[in-house]
């Protein structure tokens, strides 16, 4: 990361276009938005496109704009995103999504420095910097017909790909603080601390969702905690439990959160026992610990409370704790 920021200090003065690659949730638009805050175009506009939330049929006109009475519902005109991005940058987000027949019009506005709105004839000259993003593999695209080869070589003139998080885990502690403080201020609370288990969590879990996956995880924690301590409990469940299968069992290293010690007997066990075996005998040990509550026993297990239920049902035991 330390290096794709120093790329990012020596392209952004430039008004090269530039192509964005990574996983969804790696922070592509904030790296597109520190490539336009720390370019001359800086105090222009930023204007974000999410090119795969746009309905095919309206794209282009939202892109490039239309003339009154273009089309039904045209009653006047109106100036495209392009447009609006005029001395500034346009983040053309999920670029891989753009149809063919948009794929033309863009590469003509790039390359004459020109939109034509719907309905009109007459082009208008736009200066704008384009930076786009895509999680799609665009030379494969390209291969098979789907995108544009000189639009893609007209986009790329500098790439940059941002890792997911699961490839810079030594990242995880250093954003985790900054979400946590942030969350907190958000939400008008005093800034908690993480409880050691909460982040040795964090830590191991792989973020399918990158970024926004832990940011989101760590306003959960935020919203519903009660101390000044965010415990592991208050993690998703989806932290809390990566592997947990559907038919309501987890493995042995899942249901072991909060209790080390219960990692060494399962190992030395688990050449001659079942999961199953191996699983019961865990979850009636914490399920003990506290007292028959199965609320609690849930919770430390890292599993929901009906998975629980379900659990003890197979295992013969009576409900008892709430």
């Amino acid at each position: 990361m330390q290096r794709l920021l120093r790329l990012v200090s020596r392209v952004a003065p430039t008004d090269s276009a530039v192509l964005l690659l990574g996983e969804s949730g790696t922070g592509k638009e904030l790296i597109a938005r520190s490539l336009h805050v720390l370019s001359k175009r800086g105090q222009g506009p930023f204007v974000p496109v999410n090119v795969g939330a746009l309905p095919e049929s309206l794209i282009e006109s939202e892109l490039f704009g239309y003339a009154k009475g273009a089309f039904t519902g045209a009653n006047s005109d109106r100036p495209g995103l392009v447009e609006e991005a005029d001395r500034g940058t346009l983040f053309l987000d999920e670029i891989g999504d753009m149809p063919l027949v948009t794929q033309v019009k863009l590469l003509r506005t790039l390359e004459n420095n020109e939109v034509r709105r719907v309905g009109e004839n007459t082009p208008r000259l736009v200066d704008v910097r384009v930076v786009a993003a895509t999680h799609r593999d665009l030379q494969q695209m390209v291969a098979e017909g789907r995108f544009r080869a000189d639009l893609y070589y007209r986009l790329n003139v500098v790439q940059l790909e941002l890792p997911p998080l699961r490839e810079r885990k030594e990242d995880i502690g250093l954003l985790a603080s900054y979400f946590l403080d942030r969350a907190a201020k958000r939400l008008g609370r005093p800034v908690p601390r993480f409880a050691p288990e909460a982040m040795r969590l964090l830590e191991r879990y792989d973020y399918p969702g990158n970024v926004r996956e832990l940011e989101n995880a760590i306003e959960h924690a935020v919203a519903v905690s009660e101390s000044d301590s965010l415990s592991a409990a208050e993690l998703p469940t989806s932290i809390r439990s990566p592997r947990l299968l559907g038919s309501g069992e987890a493995d042995v290293e899942d249901l072991s959160v909060g209790t080390p010690d219960s990692h060494a007997s399962s190992a030395a066990l688990i050449d001659d026992r079942s999961l199953e075996e191996v699983t019961r005998e865990h979850v009636l040990r914490v399920l003990a610990s506290f007292d028959g509550n199965a609320t609690q026993a849930a919770r430390q297990l890292g599993i929901s409370r009906t998975t629980m239920w379900r659990m003890l049902k197979r295992y013969g035991v009576a409900r008892g704790g709430a």
